[in-house]
């Protein structure tokens, strides 16, 4: 492992995209320890992306077409499902002072199933992990997994910090109406846009 791959990891992980968004709803939504399991979902979702890439899958994803476009759309149709559900009133990732209980499996579950939904995951790794992987390494398997594994712990602790920064302004939050509001609309629209900009994309 080099400083170059840590360094391009952080700023790929920083990135905001639909798992910090998740993880940032869930914070203000439900407060640390639901943040923590929205982070601990969402880095389980990458698991898929990274055996597909190491295994070669990956490549069937950038030469079928037709494999694309069903993952692509699949993930599409989550995205404006997750996007409604922060609008709807008794949605689970609603911003209100009323804790009412929502499963940690399914915190888990959907944090999973929005990174597994995302075939550009799999292709990013396929042309991420060999940049890294040093010439005369006589095990490229085990390297890129230790290399994916490192990757996995980085968006781990970075998802956290998301989500403990967005449960520790919470009380903030819930106590401005207008706010909370603002901050349902903006999650919503961003997940539905990520939605839209992932139907448009060829790759």
């Amino acid at each position: 492992m080099t400083p170059e791959y840590l360094l391009t990891s952080m700023i790929v992980i920083l990135l905001p995209g639909t798992g910090v968004l998740y993880t940032l709803a869930h914070g203000l939504g439900r407060g640390w320890q639901a943040s923590v399991l929205a982070a601990f979902g969402c880095t389980l979702g990458i698991v898929p992306h990274i055996a597909a890439s190491v295994a070669g899958l990956a490549a069937l994803l950038h030469t079928s077409a037709l494999a694309f476009q069903i993952v692509k759309y699949l993930g599409v149709a989550y995205l404006f499902y997750m996007a409604w559900g922060v609008l709807r009133d008794d949605g689970a990732m609603q911003i209100t002072q009323n804790d009412s209980s929502v499963s940690a499996w399914k915190i888990i579950r959907n944090g999973f199933l929005l990174n597994i939904l995302n075939p550009k995951l799999s292709l990013f790794f396929l042309a991420f992990l060999p940049q890294f992987v040093p010439a005369g390494i006589t095990d490229t398997t085990a390297y890129m997994l230790g290399l994916a594994a490192i990757f996995m712990l980085l968006t781990f602790i970075v998802f956290v910090g998301y989500g403990g920064f967005a449960s520790a302004t919470r009380h903030y939050v819930i106590s401005r109406p207008r706010v909370m509001q603002w901050l349902r609309r903006g999650f919503a629209g961003a997940f539905g846009a990520l939605g839209l900009r992932l139907a448009l994309s060829d790759r």
